[in-house]
């Protein structure tokens, strides 16, 4: 699993949503919508950081069952 270029897209979607707050606080139109859509992003972001993190503390375990 490449875990590295997973925390990058993870990186990646964080500073999406951070552009998206930034222009939703800057009194658009659809603010509200735009600062929904940037807690949706940042939720990815933190979904794919634990997927990373859970697999990377079972990985070892499954290297002991493989042997």
């Amino acid at each position: 699993m490449p875990a590295e270029e997973i925390m990058q897209e993870a990186r990646k979607l964080r500073r999406v949503s951070d552009s998206l707050d930034l222009l939703a606080e800057q009194d658009a139109p659809i603010s509200e919508e735009l600062s929904l859509l940037s807690g949706s992003v940042r939720n990815f972001a933190i979904v794919l950081e634990v997927l990373v993190s859970l697999w990377q503390r079972q990985a070892p375990e499954y290297d002991s069952v493989s042997n």
